[in-house]
């Protein structure tokens, strides 16, 4: 079901989904239909509800033009969710993304860069910040992370504000997919 909010015209999606562990991940996929009212086939900053409790987070897209979310340790304490139980949610997607969580070796090669760098950074939208982050997040190798890591800082040099040459719409998550795809559950 889909409504839409009075005061802000905002598509709220609801549905009901089980929660499922891939790895030492614990997430819930969006059914197909919920997926198909989102504005993108790739990454949506989204509030919502789950099971009642208030949360904000960026779905990820799962590689078949839907989407998953992460439940982090915090959430699934407040919901009182374990894999295989399942959930009501409801989320709306908002203009305002939340910043990402900038991995460290990101995070000093940042601090280390110019200071045009470092504006460019601050500049940027949080989207892109995201773009970055799961770019450099999308690799196991440690050698290719790294020169990921060093061609952010050179690509920002020359005024790219975001990477280019990645399906915004595969799942990026090295410990969750094959071939761009987020796997099954365990």
């Amino acid at each position: 079901m889909t409504t839409m909010s009075q005061s802000t015209a905002v598509t709220t999606v609801r549905f009901d989904a089980t929660a499922e562990t891939i790895g030492k991940t614990t997430l819930l996929r969006l059914p197909e239909k919920a997926s198909k009212k989102l504005p993108s086939r790739g990454q949506v900053a989204v509030q919502g509800t789950i099971d009642g409790h208030r949360f904000q987070t960026v779905l990820e897209p799962d590689g078949g033009y839907g989407h998953w979310m992460r439940l982090d340790g915090k959430l699934r304490k407040t919901a009182a969710l374990r894999a295989g139980d399942t959930a009501t949610v409801a989320v709306e997607p908002v203009k305002d993304w939340p910043e990402p969580s900038v991995p460290q070796d990101l995070k000093s090669a940042l601090a280390a860069a110019p200071q045009k760098i470092q504006d460019m950074w601050k500049d940027i939208t949080p989207m892109a910040r995201w773009e970055w982050v799961r770019w450099v997040n999308a690799t196991l190798n440690p050698e290719t992370r790294q020169r990921r890591v060093e061609v952010t800082i050179s690509k920002m040099q020359s005024g790219k504000r975001r990477p280019c040459c990645f399906n915004l719409a595969g799942c990026t998550d090295p410990n969750l997919t094959k071939n761009g795809k987020l796997i099954a559950s365990t």
